[in-house]
Order: structure tokens, then sequence, then C-alpha cells
């Protein structure tokens, strides 16, 4: 099957039930993607498909079909963070980092569709991401800070 991701098109040999998560990980090498625990309720394995937050661990390789699937690595470069990757670091969000990249990418989804998010709409769309180090007050802040510049841009 032929899956596009971060832009790049990749053929594979998968079974059509295999989870996106291990394709990403064990077939394309993309481990930004974080395994947490596999039913889709911590968000550690959260991308984008066309846009739009999924959790990977859930997500047949075969109904993926035409989709862009997005990953961290895909959302900005070293060089060039992504808005919510910025505000990420002001803001020091991360700790032991293991949810940061499913963080991030369910925070760029909630500002794609809502760039002036107030505090309860970021906690609940967040509330699925769960971080163990309980940075939450955090990464309301760096969420914040998000959506001022990405108005500014």
């Amino acid at each position: 099957m032929q899956l596009t991701v971060n832009g790049q098109t990749h053929e594979v040999d998968v079974e059509d039930d295999m989870p996106l998560l291990w394709v990403l990980r064990d077939e394309l090498g993309i481990t930004g993607v974080k395994y947490g625990c596999g039913i889709a309720q911590c968000g550690a394995c959260t991308v984008h498909m066309d846009g739009l937050a999924v959790r990977s661990c859930q997500v047949p390789a075969a109904s993926v079909g035409e989709s862009e699937i997005t990953t961290i690595e895909g959302l900005g470069t070293p060089e060039t963070l992504h808005a919510v990757q910025a505000a990420w670091v002001e803001h020091q969000v991360a700790q032991c980092g293991y949810c940061q990249s499913g963080q991030i990418m369910q925070a760029a989804s909630l500002l794609d569709l809502n760039p002036e998010p107030t505090d309860q709409d970021i906690d609940i769309v967040m509330s699925g991401n769960l971080c163990r180090c309980g940075t939450y007050p955090r990464i309301r802040e760096a969420v914040k800070t998000a959506a001022v510049k990405l108005q500014e841009a």
C-alpha cells in the first residue's frame, strides 16, 4: 500500500489491519510518534490525518487511503519550529517528554480548528492527552501563546 507521510510517499507491505502507529514506527522508522496505551486513551500516538488529530494506535493502515499523515517530524523543522513547538520550548512544557509529540500534535490540530480557544476549550480538547508529569498548566499557557503567535503570522 502507498502512504503519504510528512509530504513523502512511501510504499509499505503490511497487513491491512496493522495500526498506523506500527507502520510509522516499525516500517518507516518515524519514532516521534509514541506508543502509550494501545487503546486510544492516552494520546501519545497522536498524529494528523488530513490535518485532524487521530490516535494512530487505532487507525488501521488500510483506512488511511490517500489521506496525508503528519507526525511531529513533519510539523516544523529544527530551524523553523511550528508555533506550538516554539511555545512548548518557551514555556518549558516538557519534563520527561514522552507524551509531548502527541500533546503538540493535538494542540496544533486544536488551533487549526479554533484559533482563539478559551481555557475551557483547551482543557476539553487536550484532556485526551495524558501527561504523567502533570505539566497541564504549562500546556494550557503554551497553547494560548501559540494561538497568539499564529494569529500574528
